[in-house]
């Protein structure tokens, strides 16, 4: 009979189960009340369509020329209009978000772990390393971003693998100095020092400990540079030491415009591409920005 009360009463201080929502979960809720992140989100999913279904959605081929119908403005038959070889425009509009949208995404890829990898190790290691890592970030960062891609590409030649490259060497310095930074900041708590104490091996501590608890400011970086990597990308183009002709690449194809302002729309709908994919990458990363702040989150 003595047992009953007991177990009774261990049934009655058992905890209630976790009803708590899971923190995906409340962080998607919290995107969606971003209409700016979720306007940006749309616009990125419908350029990403347009990439991948861009030989089904395009009336002609973006090489095509035709000399005969050459600079015809925007119409039923070429919705966007022809450029001065004949060249559809829209077809081209569309095949050149095949080349900015991955463009864009592997090159902040790229720069982004180049420049956690070199940042988490300068300061964690500190001392001479991260004084030498830092000074020689500090060269990269004393030039603009578009001036140091062009005398790269220059050196390099003229094509659109030189210009990525040389778009990854300018934007790998600032992921360097934001994860150094946040490394610092988390080097220092107490379950650092105490997966010290017991052993643990640095490169456990970077993996495990201190990376996955300063990746946010580069998440939400990187999600704002992919439009500034286009941007470099197509200003690289528009130059000519970019993609080269006949490459239906959007800042080539405003360089082809430039001079003819008659035709207004051989440069304005590749313009107004770029404007939309920038701008939904803008969006985006505000609202990352906002969701991943933990100050602003407990304000909303």
């Amino acid at each position: 009979m003595s047992e009953t009360p007991v177990a009774m009463s261990a049934q009655s201080f058992t905890p209630p189960a976790d009803k708590r929502v899971p923190a995906w979960r409340a962080g998607l809720r919290h995107l969606r009340r971003s209409h700016a992140a979720m306007i940006g989100l749309g616009i990125i999913f419908f350029w990403i369509f347009v990439a991948l279904f861009a030989p089904r959605l395009s009336p002609y081929d973006p090489l095509a020329q035709d000399l005969m119908h050459r600079l015809q403005p925007p119409s039923s038959t070429h919705w966007f209009g022809t450029d001065e070889l004949g060249r559809d425009i829209f077809s081209r509009v569309l095949y050149g978000a095949r080349i900015s949208m991955p463009l864009g995404m592997v090159v902040v890829a790229l720069s982004s772990l180049i420049g956690m990898i070199i940042g988490g190790i300068s300061g964690y290691v500190g001392g001479g390393v991260d004084e030498i890592i830092m000074r020689v970030a500090d060269v990269f960062l004393a030039f603009p971003s578009l001036v140091l891609a062009m005398a790269i590409t220059a050196a390099l030649g003229p094509g659109l693998n030189n210009a990525m490259l040389a778009i990854v060497v300018v934007l790998w310095p600032t992921y360097a100095r934001v994860i150094r930074g946040q490394v610092l900041a988390v080097k220092s708590r107490d379950y650092i020092e105490a997966a010290r104490a017991i052993g643990a091996p640095s490169r456990r501590i970077l993996l495990r400990h201190i990376f996955p608890n300063s990746y946010t400011p580069v998440f939400v970086k990187a999600s704002l540079d992919v439009g500034a990597a286009i941007l470099i990308a197509a200003g690289l183009s528009f130059i000519g030491l970019g993609a080269q002709p006949p490459i239906p690449e959007w800042g080539a194809m405003v360089s082809m415009g430039r001079q003819k302002f008659a035709q207004w729309w051989i440069a304005t709908f590749p313009g107004l591409a770029m404007f939309t994919v920038v701008m939904g990458f803008n969006f985006l990363g505000d609202g990352l920005r906002d969701l991943l702040d933990p100050r602003i989150r407990r304000q909303g």
